[in-house]
């Protein structure tokens, strides 16, 4: 048979001419990258540990910290995305990989950023002796810490839980790894993991606030930012600069929204799977301009080649697996010796840790920073009860209403990313003058920064609920507590679960710098392990620090393993959509 002729479509003929809608894109994207350039080119300053960099607090300088404190963060999300595809998919498809992945992820999202950040510090100084480059990767490595675990959560419990339907299709059409991944996993879990990015994004302007001033063998370390620029201004008692770096900062919060993230949500709904749309779509206008432009449509043509060639180099991947037979003894086999090996690491890693403990610290002293825990942990829970109570109902409904979710995402993107260490010395005002002691006002610092991973995650999981579902419940005339029971819960429980189980981490990330705060004269001490980490921290009792840090992971490890990881199985059985 004879080709026929392709003419060049409409689209196509539009594509060829140039828009003045292309002419400012280009003129954005040409921009951004003379910023990215202009701004990266200062992160190679000559460094010196006896005499470290200034931090001004003329505020003609904020912008240009801003831009310096925005660019760590962008930096920090990308290995996090990398991260999170690599290590979440390996724990989906690999049992076994998920024995050690999920456990370690467990750990390493409740150990606090700021337990670890001064061996960070000293480690990247110690690549980098005479640049400032050590300090910058310190902080970028703070920040993606701090994105990295609740990302990767969440994409693996979105390929854990995805619907059959999907997986056979993929299974059918023989893709090949390479394939299923970018057709499959990653859309089928675009809108949970957009969702979870955001929540993330905004708990690292914590990890970024505090990174950007670090204490390092009695040496104040500070990199220009907006973090530093606070700190500074607080040392110096200048109120008024305080205030104008809050409002620079929830500039940048309402921005990165509008430019990144209100875009990035609104496409994301292109992978919703349904058979009806809902009523009312996300929109943004910054990705209409983007649609209504040929030059994504231009680039997209360039690298095309290039993608395709990717794709034929990655099938030595092999192909999606069908429903294979394996061995039972084989396979009985290898998992005994991969539980051996598996048992011996641990046993080796945790006798190390306790052997270097006892060396250092007395028994006694072990027996009551347990307890110190506990007490923290009896915070922590009261934390995400409070969270659930409150949140899960607004949650469901800003995630099932689009017209409300339009107007409430940029106001929850903000208070979700305001650093709530900013608001600490206030904290210290109001517990002094209402005489509450931090015993108690100290839940209420650390649900500034963990309660919000319960919010965006049942959002995420509402907003996925199909339409189709929607409808049939309506037309059944399933309401009140029965449309609790039989449709909202049980679709956003996978990811609740995820958002509480971060949540839990969060709070104890948030204990550090919640059970002992000071501003000025004033420290106030609640007992916890988070104070004690603290003190053991302004003292460089790096024992100490490690006990406290080991003791919040085994109390995690305890606790999820006992009921998390139960509640996720049951999630994954009975609640997939």
């Amino acid at each position: 048979m004879s080709k026929l002729r392709q003419f060049p479509s409409r689209s196509a003929l539009r594509v060829a001419r140039m828009r003045p809608v292309d002419v400012l894109v280009l003129f954005g994207i040409v921009a951004v990258f003379y910023l990215v350039v202009r701004v990266g080119a200062t992160a190679d300053q000559p460094f010196d540990a006896g005499k470290p960099p200034v931090v001004s607090t003329d505020p003609g300088d904020l912008p240009y910290y801003a831009a310096r404190s925005l660019l760590r963060m962008f930096a920090g999300l990308v290995p996090a995305v990398l991260f999170t595809f690599v290590f979440g998919t390996w724990a989906a498809r690999s049992r076994r990989a998920a024995k050690v992945i999920v456990p370690a992820i467990d750990i390493l999202q409740s150990v606090p950023v700021l337990t670890f950040l001064s061996i960070t510090v000293t480690g990247f100084i110690a690549l980098f002796p005479h640049s400032t480059l050590g300090l910058e990767f310190a902080s970028i490595f703070a920040v993606f810490t701090a994105l990295v675990w609740n990302m990767a959560m969440a994409f693996y419990q979105s390929l854990t839980t995805q619907s059959k339907e999907l997986d056979e299709a993929a299974r059918l059409m023989r893709l090949t790894r390479w394939q299923r991944f970018w057709k499959v996993d990653v859309p089928s879990g675009m809108i949970a993991q957009v969702w979870n990015g955001m929540i993330s994004f905004g708990a690292a302007w914590f990890a970024l606030s505090a990174s950007e001033t670090i204490s390092v063998n009695g040496n104040d370390n500070a990199l220009p930012g907006v973090g530093s620029y606070v700190t500074q201004a607080l040392g110096n008692g200048e109120g008024w600069r305080v205030a104008l770096a809050i409002v620079v900062m929830i500039t940048m919060v309402v921005s990165v929204n509008f430019f990144f993230w209100r875009p990035v949500t609104a496409w994301a709904e292109r992978f919703r799977t349904e058979d009806c749309e809902i009523a009312e779509q996300p929109r943004s206008w910054f990705l209409e301009l983007l649609r209504r432009s040929t030059v994504p449509t231009r680039l997209g043509s360039v690298l095309r080649p290039a993608g395709e060639r990717l794709d034929r180099a990655m099938r030595m991947l092999g192909t999606s697996p069908g429903h294979l037979r394996h061995d039972p003894v084989r396979r009985k086999r290898a998992d005994l010796v991969f539980t051996v090996l598996y048992a011996v690491a641990v046993v080796a890693i945790v006798a190390k840790a306790c052997s270097y403990v006892l060396d250092n610290v007395p028994v006694g002293e072990v027996g009551h920073a347990a307890w110190l825990a506990l007490i923290t942990y009896g915070r922590v829970i009261v934390l995400v009860v409070f969270s659930t109570v409150v949140w899960v109902p607004v949650g469901v409904w800003i995630g099932m209403n689009p017209r409300v979710n339009r107007i409430a995402q940029p106001i929850v993107q903000v208070l979700a990313s305001f650093p709530s260490n900013f608001l600490f010395p206030l904290a210290v005002i109001v517990l002094g003058a209402s005489g509450i002691s931090l015993n108690w006002g100290s839940i209420a610092l650390m649900a500034l920064g963990a309660q919000w991973y319960v919010l965006f995650n049942v959002i995420a999981g509402a907003s996925a609920i199909p339409g189709d579902l929607r409808e049939a419940a309506d037309d059944l005339g399933v309401r009140g507590l029965l449309r609790w029971k039989t449709l909202i819960i049980p679709a956003i429980l996978p990811s609740y679960t995820t958002g509480a189980l971060t949540a839990s981490g969060g709070a104890w990330n948030a204990s550090i710098p919640g059970e002992l705060v000071t501003y000025g004269t004033t420290t106030l001490t609640a007992v916890g392990i988070g104070a004690y980490i603290t003190q053991a921290t302004d003292a460089n009792d790096f024992a100490r620090n490690f006990l406290g840090a080991v003791l919040m992971s085994v109390y995690v490890v305890i606790i999820n393993r006992l009921f998390w990881r139960r509640l996720y199985r049951f999630a994954q059985r009975r609640c997939a959509l």
